[in-house]
This record gives structure tokens, C-alpha cells and sequence, in this order.
């Protein structure tokens, strides 16, 4: 799979100064990398080697030909979607023609990106976890915490016992009551948001299954999660009102609802049939 620049792009700012410098080069130069060895790499980084074996570590990637192998893969695929290289700014006075295709296309390069460092076996985990759950908890707060009222939502209809509380108070206060045999899935793009951590902090230290939904690279929600599920997204320092976070976090919450769905998909279906139904008559 690729998803090199992904990664390298979303861990940039949790690397340390050498391994920094390496990843700079990278990204502006990554035709070029390829075809150089370690060695070359390494002074024409300015940085050493063991450097890069520390970046490829820190990327998850058993080593320099690994890097390379999906920074082919990167660039093969942005040969074939020329129109999707790179995310666009929203400038002022942007005509609607322009917001309509840069919102766009900023959102599926998230949903793209994301495909491309979301890790099978994580997702494989998190799935058996929910469908094996007796309570399911979703913490979230601010734009997360909509991420988390959906995914009750969702949940919900499948007849599985789920909550989303947007008082963060509740929430904490919710988190002390969790048990081994529930799940706690926390939703945050940096990974660093306060109330969110301490929910799943504590709901890790009563032994629920605590599942963690944020950006890629080093966060301290994943310190807490058994089973962490990273994102990418267009977040830059002047934010849109988390726009591509959000999709992609939304993404992410329908890729586990359906496969928990999909192990249970006869009863499921009944389920949901029945909502419909109960809501059709509602509005007749």
C-alpha cells in the first residue's frame, strides 16, 4: 500500500530535529529519493543515517526500501489523478465555482489519504471489539463530539447499546462507570484534547477495550488506546471549522459501524428495516 508522503507530512512536526531534516528533503524531492541510497540520503539531507532509520521506524516502516517502495507508489497514483495532487487554501473572495471543487477535493484527498495509513488489522480489532461490547461509549468534544453523536447513531439502529453525552462533565462522569466488558471509542484530530483523554484514561484503567480515532503520528489519546486508528486531514495551524477532519472522521466511524453490521448482517438488516419503518409511519 502507499502512503508514504501521508505519513511523513502528518509526522513531521513529532519528529525530532535529524530525522526533521530528512523528511523536509523527502517531501520536496521524493521523484529523487528514490533512486539514492541511505548513504546518499543522508548528506544530501544534511542529517545521518541512523536518522533515517529512526524516521522509518518512526513512520512504522520496516526500512529505507520500504519508504521508497510506497513514495512509488505515491507517485504513480498522483500520475493518474493529476487533479488531486496536493490540498487547495480557501483564499478570499474565492467564487462559488472554486469553494465548490477546493472543499471538495480537499475532502476526498482526505478520505484518500486516510485509506492510505489506516492500518487493516487496527480496524479488524476495533470491529470485533464493538460487535463483542455490551455498552459502547463515544467520547468526543466540539466538532468531535458530533463525530461521536452520529456514531450513536448509527450504533443504535444495529441495536447495539451505545452513548454520546455533549456535556463534557457527563462524559467524565460516565467514564468511572465502564467495565471490562464495554468499549470506549475517543474521537479528537489532535489527540490532545483534555476532557476526551481523561475519559478514555480512565475508561482504560476499569479495562474497557479503549479504541482512539486522531491524526497520525504521536498523541497522548493513543498512549490510552488499546487499539489506535489514525486519520489524515487538510488541519493546518488557521483551521476551517475542521472541516476535512471531520469527514474523515466520519469515514472512519461508517467503515467500523458497517463491519460490525456485516458480522451480525441478518439481524442487522432486521433492525434496521424496523426503524424505517417505525420513522415511515411517524411521518405519514
Amino acid at each position: 500500500m502507499n502512503g508514504g508522503l501521508v505519513r511523513l507530512r502528518e509526522a513531521l512536526h513529532d519528529l525530532t530535529p535529524s530525522e526533521k531534516k530528512v523528511a523536509e528533503y523527502i517531501l520536496g524531492d521524493p521523484k529523487g529519493v528514490i533512486a539514492l541510497s541511505v548513504a546518499q540520503l543522508a548528506e544530501y539531507s544534511g542529517s545521518s543515517q541512523a536518522a533515517i532509520v529512526r524516521l522509518c521506524k518512526s513512520l512504522g516502516l520496516k526500512g529505507f526500501p520500504d519508504l521508497k517502495l510506497k513514495l512509488a507508489g505515491d507517485l504513480q497514483e498522483s500520475a493518474k489523478v493529476p487533479e488531486m495532487q496536493g490540498y487547495q487554501e480557501i483564499r478570499p473572495h474565492d467564487s462559488i465555482s472554486t469553494l465548490i471543487q477546493n472543499v471538495s477535493a480537499n475532502n476526498i484527498q482526505s478520505i484518500r489519504d486516510t485509506v492510505k495509513i489506516l492500518d487493516e488489522a487496527m480496524v479488524s480489532q476495533a470491529v470485533e471489539a464493538l460487535d463483542r461490547a455490551e455498552r459502547i461509549f463515544f467520547f468526543g468534544i466540539g466538532a468531535s463530539g458530533l463525530i461521536a453523536q452520529d456514531a450513536q447513531h448509527k450504533f443504535l439502529r444495529i441495536n447495539k447499546t451505545a452513548f454520546s453525552f455533549a456535556d463534557s462533565h457527563v462524559q467524565l462522569m460516565t467514564a468511572v462507570t465502564l467495565t471490562p466488558r464495554d468499549a470506549a471509542v475517543a474521537i479528537s484530530y489532535t489527540g490532545e484534547t483534555r476532557e476526551v483523554i481523561t475519559a478514555l484514561k480512565a475508561s482504560s484503567e476499569l479495562g474497557a477495550t479503549t479504541i482512539s480515532i486522531t491524526k497520525y503520528g504521536t498523541t497522548t489519546l493513543h498512549s490510552y488506546s488499546q487499539i489506535p486508528l489514525c486519520i489524515s486531514s487538510t488541519e493546518n495551524e488557521i483551521r476551517s471549522g475542521a472541516m476535512a477532519s471531520r469527514i474523515t472522521q466520519l469515514n472512519v466511524i461508517d467503515i467500523l459501524y458497517l463491519g460490525v453490521a456485516s458480522r451480525n448482517y441478518n439481524q442487522s438488516v432486521q433492525y434496521l428495516d424496523r426503524s424505517r419503518a417505525v420513522i415511515r409511519d411517524l411521518n405519514k
